[in-house]
C-alpha cells in the first residue's frame, strides 16, 4: 500500500492532493494514509504537506534501477544478473538461498535497506533506506578453499581503488576487511563460504558501503566510528559507485585468477591505512598490543610486539589514534 500511495504521488508531482483523495483513490483511511506518508519522509522522500492543502511530493531519494545498471557496467559478468529488492532482513542470506538454487557467479542482491544487516563476527550493520549501497555478489570461484580468506583483501583492494575513483581519495584498509576514513568505518566486507574440503561451491561476498548517512542518523555508539560520502563531503551518486566497484571488483578478481594473489597483497600494504601504526589486537585467548608491519603470504596480519612478530589470523584489530606530537 505504501507503494501504491508513492505512485500516486508521483503522478501528481508538483501539487497537492488531500488525504481523503488519496484515500477514497486506494480505498484505505485518512489515518493510514498519514502513517504511510510519515514511513516514506523518513526514507527521504521530501513531502510537504497541510492540514488544508494535502500532500505535496517535491523530491525523492535516488534509488537503484536494475537495467541502467546492467545497461551501463563495463563488465563481462558480473552485474548482468540483477535482484533488486526494496527491504530485506539480509542480501547474504538471501544471497546464500538462490547461490544453492544455481544462480550464476557475478549474480548481484542488492536491498534499498537492510532490517538484519550482518557485519564481521557476528556484528550488526546499519543499512537504511537508500543511504548507501547494501549488496552482495555470488562468486564460484576454481582455487582451494584454503584461499578464501584472501578474497576478502582482493574485495578490500578492489573497492578502496573503486572509491578513489569515486572522489573518496583518503580512504585506507583495516585488516581484514574495513575500509576507513580517517580512522572512521565507510565500507564493510563480509565474505562467506559454502564448500567442501576439496571444492568451493560458492562465495557470497556482501558489501556494505555509507553514501548518504549523516551523523544525525546514526545511533550515539557509531558516531565516532562511522562515516560517509556525505559525511565527508564528497558527492557522488550511488548507481556511479555502484557501477565502479562492481568493475574493479571483476577487474581484480579475473587478475587473481590468472596471476593468483601475491600481487594483491602487495597493493593491500600499499593501500592500508594501518601499516607501521601502533594496534591492539583482540584474539581468542589473549589482547596484545604492537605495530602492524605486513601481510604474510596467506594474507595474515604481521604484528612487530616486544616479544617478537605475533601473526594474527583471526580476531578484532583496532588501529590506536594517530598521536600529533607538538613541536617547538
Amino acid at each position: 500500500m505504501r507503494q501504491d500511495i508513492l505512485d500516486y504521488l508521483t503522478a501528481h508531482e508538483g501539487e497537492f492532493v488531500s488525504g481523503q483523495r488519496i484515500s477514497e483513490a486506494l480505498g484505505i483511511s485518512r489515518t493510514a494514509v498519514w502513517k504511510h506518508i510519515k514511513v516514506l519522509k523518513a526514507r527521504g522522500y521530501v513531502i510537504e504537506s497541510y492540514t488544508k492543502k494535502g500532500y505535496c511530493l517535491r523530491e525523492g531519494p535516488e534509488l537503484i534501477v536494475p537495467e541502467k545498471i546492467k545497461a551501463q557496467v563495463q563488465t563481462e559478468f558480473f552485474g548482468k544478473q540483477f535482484i533488486y529488492l526494496e527491504k530485506i532482513d539480509s542480501t547474504n542470506t538471501y544471497a546464500k538461498k538462490i547461490a544453492d538454487s544455481g544462480a550464476p557467479e557475478g549474480t548481484v542482491v542488492l536491498a534499498e535497506e537492510q532490517r538484519g544487516g550482518r557485519g564481521r563476527l557476528d556484528r550488526s550493520f546499519l543499512s537504511p533506506f537508500a543511504q548507501g549501497l547494501w549488496f552482495s555478489l555470488i562468486l564460484r570461484p576454481s582455487f582451494s578453499p584454503m584461499e578464501v580468506s584472501k578474497l576478502t583483501l582482493m574485495a578490500a583492494v578492489a573497492v578502496t581503488k573503486a572509491l578513489h575513483r569515486c572522489g573518496l581519495t583518503e580512504c585506507g584498509i583495516k585488516w581484514p576487511n574495513d575500509i576507513l576514513v580517517h580512522d572512521k568505518k565507510v565500507v564493510g566486507i563480509l565474505t562467506e563460504l559454502h564448500a567442501s574440503a576439496e571444492k568451493i561451491n560458492y562465495v557470497v561476498m556482501g558489501i556494505g558501503i555509507n553514501v548518504s548517512l549523516t551523523k544525525k542518523m546514526l545511533p550515539r555508539e557509531l558516531k565516532r566510528i562511522v562515516t560517509s560520502f556525505a559525511m565527508e563531503n564528497v558527492e557522488a551518486l550511488r548507481a556511479d559507485i555502484l557501477k565502479t566497484v562492481l568493475e574493479e571488483l571483476e577487474h581484480y578478481y579475473i587478475s587473481v585468477s590468472e596471476n593468483g594473489f601475491a600481487p594483491i597483497i602487495e597493493e593491500w600494504k600499499v593501500l592500508s591505512c594501518m601499516m607501521n601504526r601502533e594496534v591492539e589486537v583482540s584474539a581468542i585467548d589473549r589482547i596484545f598490543k604492537g605495530k602492524a608491519v605486513g601481510l604474510d603470504e596467506d594474507g595474515n596480519l604481521l604484528v612487530e610486539t616486544n616479544k617478537g612478530t605475533e601473526r594474527v589470523l583471526a580476531g578484532d584489530v583496532h588501529v590506536r589514534p594517530l598521536v600529533m606530537r607538538r613541536t617547538n
